[in-house]
């Protein structure tokens, strides 16, 4: 089954950005190759459950288990040591990761409390798109009662755009709600 988000891509996007951008070629229209989501955990120094919580919670959400992130170095400002778990963090591809953009546009994104839009700013200069999410709770996954604390979340969306005009005119016809 091909997700609804791949199939609007294709069907839709494709076609508006080859007129738009004066693309002759198919292939030279940008596409999302992965979208990365991590949460830091930096309070599984006192107590090892909130990082469990916090890969417990990331796997509903996206629906792939996450990786563990070790500190490559101590320092000591932070009061982190070499090996210490820093934060956890999921590489989606493929039909997950159209599913989890899905998820994302049109549902948990209108469920913060006074949306105006996502900001322009998150692109790179380089085509990629990175959104900050300050708690977990937007996404419908998410019971209200099984948490332990709010915490925030970042998602860096990796297209093959050259150019953050591409990247954003990608994203805006996928339905990505960027603040005017």
């Amino acid at each position: 089954m091909v997700p609804r988000l791949l199939e609007k891509y294709r069907s839709e996007v494709v076609p508006r950005m080859m007129k738009a951008f004066n693309y002759k070629n198919v292939m030279e229209v940008p596409r999302i190759e992965k979208v990365v989501v991590n949460i830091g955990v930096s309070e599984a120094k006192q107590d090892i459950k909130y990082l469990d919580a916090a890969i417990n919670e990331l796997a509903l959400i996206t629906g792939q288990r996450p990786v563990l992130k070790r500190a490559k170095k101590s320092v000591a400002g932070f009061k982190v040591r070499k090996g210490m778990p820093v934060a956890c963090t999921v590489t989606l591809r493929g039909a997950k990761m159209w599913e989890f953009l899905d998820r994302l546009i049109s549902l948990a994104l209108p469920r913060i409390k006074d949306f105006q839009g996502v900001s322009r700013k998150g692109l790179d200069g380089r085509g990629n798109y990175n959104l900050g999410l300050r708690e977990q709770l937007i996404f419908p996954e998410i019971e209200y009662d099984d948490i332990m604390r709010i915490r925030g979340m970042n998602v860096s969306i990796t297209t093959t755009a050259k150019t953050d005009e591409e990247a954003y005119g990608l994203l805006k016809e996928l339905g990505m709600p960027f603040r005017q």
